[in-house]
């Protein structure tokens, strides 16, 4: 079959040369010709082809298209380009329906295989996908219910914790207000004996001046407070001590002393005790309203009285007695209720009492009297002394009152004003008891300690009224002693007989009754076995860091300034005094303060101190207590010379040891000597006695 030529360049927009063909050749309609034929009708005068010329365009494009696949077909028959038996072999592979050939049946049934395959698969995936989904949420619901459980057991515990905390809380409360109650019955106790006591000296003296033609009034001296130690006092026993073994000296009923009878004095004592006249003119008119309130109050019923003398001083504003009774309840209120705001206000209402006009002089007496007292109590010295010496201005024959106004001296630390006082009570009355031990303790605290004993000697054996306190009885012994005079120990058991000591050795003033009393302690028998090793382990530590300050500068450690010393020198370096640690010692000595912070019943003891003290050859210590019964103190050795220091408890002596912790009371009586050839350092540590209660050593005030 022949097919008729056709230049095929007409047909292709580039020519072989690589040019494109002119411009006029593309400027037509997809489709068209893109050449002239030879026949073409020539275009309008609007330039359109001619009609008819698309169909045989058309024809032309498929015929072209018809022989290419022809002769495509031809090329790879004659040539043999494929092999069509290797390929019908392969497609034999596929044959589906086993007719030996591959055909349109095969390919459908492998076309449906394959989307079987891949539904097959897609399922798998998904249910793998929701297997895993599953898991995790197995996975999850596993690890929700474990936090639960656990959640639910810890709060369990809590619960179990908090229940036992309570049980604790409560016991501890009980044991606590059981405690309370007990120190408060003993407390009533004694102040009820003191009180029998005074009422049977007073009954004694009455009737030995019954007999007397001109009765004259009685001194109503103060008894001083014991509450609060003396700047003495409070200091005494808060350094080391070493003593020889002096014995104990037993006492038989023919040895003890007995305060002696003393005459009359005109400003102390009288024959009959006068009662107080509180009455004016206009109060007595009003007395039976006076007498109803004061009913109240007398029964207790405090508020009610309160109202009442309220409501009179509102209807009779220019009543003394009104006043003074309303003062009275607001006091007692104020006791009831524990409030200082309601003690000021009847401070106040005293002193309108004892300023109103036509006020009895007794009532004045009584009211600011009481003011003082009162002033007293809340601390407030100055305002006590300005009361004190006013009642001295407007009563200046009652020695009594200039015997307070001693007192209110004393307390302000003023002793020299005090000294003043004394020496004009004793001048206007010889003979006053009061006056003559207050002088005779304050000529010991100037270190004049023969001049001191014979007014406390004479003092106390007048038996007056405020004289029979503990204070004396230690300072006279004390000062008997430092002169040497054995008869120190004979007042001392007097001292104890009436109660103001424990025992002859034991003589501190402010105690907790029922604690064990030993002068001589093991670790063991303390309880503070683990703070006793740490100061033994650390011993060098501890040493050396007090070297290094002794090296740096002498001027840290502080000569003992309470009159405890004979003779020699005695420094010591202070690093917790009073439950309060001196953080500008501890910056000298680091390492010290960290290894005793750990230790509360020693840090937090505030009725003792923790310290470095250093003693130089030919230092004596007298005989001496500590003020208090609630301490032990600790002794840890640091540098001890071989021989010529010791220490005497009672009647026990030791000596310490490098490295070694001594343990003792040190209220107690003890005494040091240091009569070695070099200095001895040893570490104090001040513990709670460990039968006091926490909550005895949280309320217990510092000394």
């Amino acid at each position: 079959m022949t097919y008729p030529f056709i230049e095929l360049s007409n047909f292709f927009p580039l020519s072989i040369h690589g040019r494109y063909r002119d411009h006029r050749y593309y400027s037509r309609r997809w489709g068209s010709n893109p050449g002239p034929l030879p026949d073409a009708k020539p275009a309008g005068k609007n330039g359109k082809k001619a009609e008819g010329s698309s169909g045989s365009s058309f024809f032309t494009w498929f015929m072209v298209l018809a022989l290419l696949g022809v002769w495509t077909s031809v090329a790879v028959v004659w040539f043999g380009l494929v092999d069509y038996d290797d390929v019908l072999g392969k497609l034999g592979a596929y044959d589906a329906d086993g007719d030996g050939d591959f055909d349109v049946e095969d390919a459908k049934v492998l076309l449906g295989r394959s989307i079987i395959a891949k539904e097959e698969a897609q399922k798998q995936a998904a249910r793998e996908e929701e297997l895993k989904m599953e898991a995790t949420a197995q996975k999850a619901k596993e690890r929700t219910e474990a936090q639960l459980q656990e959640e639910v057991g810890k709060r369990a515990r809590e619960e179990e914790r908090e229940k036992k905390k309570e049980v604790e809380r409560r016991e501890k409360a009980k044991k606590e207000k059981a405690e309370k109650e007990r120190l408060t019955k003993e407390k009533e106790r004694k102040e009820k004996e003191k009180l029998t006591k005074e009422k049977e000296r007073e009954e004694k003296e009455k009737t030995k001046q019954g007999r007397e033609e001109k009765p004259v009034k009685k001194s109503q001296n103060k008894k001083p407070e014991r509450s609060e130690p003396s700047e003495e006092e409070s200091k005494k026993g808060n350094k080391d001590s070493k003593a020889t073994g002096k014995k104990e000296e037993k006492l038989s009923s023919k040895d003890s002393l007995k305060p002696a009878s003393r005459k009359p004095s005109s400003s102390s004592i009288s024959a009959k005790k006068k009662k107080p006249k509180l009455l004016n003119k206009f109060d007595k008119t009003i007395k039976a309203e006076i007498d109803a309130a004061e009913k109240l109050r007398k029964k207790g019923k405090v508020e009610d009285a309160m109202r009442a003398f309220e409501a009179l001083v509102e209807k009779y504003p220019g009543s003394p007695r009104c006043r003074y009774g309303k003062a009275q309840s607001e006091d007692d209120l104020a006791e009831k209720m524990r409030s200082n705001d309601i003690l000021q206000r009847a401070i106040n209402t005293y002193r309108e009492a004892a300023e109103l006009p036509g006020a009895p002089a007794d009532l004045v007496k009584i009211a600011l009297k009481r003011r003082a007292e009162r002033q007293q109590f809340l601390g407030r010295m100055r305002s006590a002394l300005a009361t004190l010496e006013k009642l001295v201005q407007i009563f200046p024959e009652d020695t009594s009152l200039k015997n307070d106004l001693g007192v209110g001296y004393l307390l302000l630390g003023d002793n020299k004003s005090a000294k003043k006082v004394y020496e004009k009570v004793l001048a206007e009355a010889p003979e006053d008891g009061f006056a003559k031990v207050h002088y005779g303790f304050i000529l010991k605290s100037e270190n004049k300690i023969a001049e001191s004993i014979p007014f406390l000697r004479e003092g106390l054996e007048s038996g007056d009224p405020g004289t029979d306190d503990g204070r004396f009885y230690f300072h006279l012994g004390d000062a008997l002693q430092r002169v040497g005079d054995d008869s120190a120990y004979k007042w001392y058991e007097l001292g104890h007989q009436r109660g103001h000591f424990a025992s002859v050795w034991q003589r501190s003033l402010y105690n907790v009754d029922g604690l064990r009393a030993q002068p001589w302690w093991t670790p063991k028998e303390t309880g503070y076995t683990d703070l006793v090793k740490t100061l033994e382990r650390n011993w060098r530590t501890i040493r050396d860091e007090a070297l290094a300050v002794m090296d740096a500068t002498s001027g840290l450690f502080l000569p003992e300034d309470e009159n405890l010393r004979e003779k020699g020198e005695w420094g010591q370096f202070t690093l917790w005094q009073q439950g309060r640690k001196v953080d500008k010692s501890c910056q000298s000595v680091p390492k010290t303060c960290a290894l005793m912070e750990r230790y509360p019943e020693a840090t937090g003891c505030k009725r003792g101190q923790i310290k470095y003290s250093v003693m130089h050859p030919g230092t004596h210590v007298w005989p001496h207590t500590g003020p208090t019964n609630c301490r032990l103190r600790m002794h840890l050795g640091l540098v001890i010379p071989s021989q010529g220091c010791r220490i005497r408890c009672t009647n026990e002596t030791r000596a310490w040891e490098e490295g070694k912790v001594l343990i003792f009371d040190d209220s107690f009586e003890h005494e040091v000597w240091q009569e070695a050839d070099r200095y001895r350092l040893i570490f104090i540590v001040d513990v709670w006695h460990p039968e006091l209660t926490q909550y005895q050593r949280k309320t217990l005030s510092p000394i």
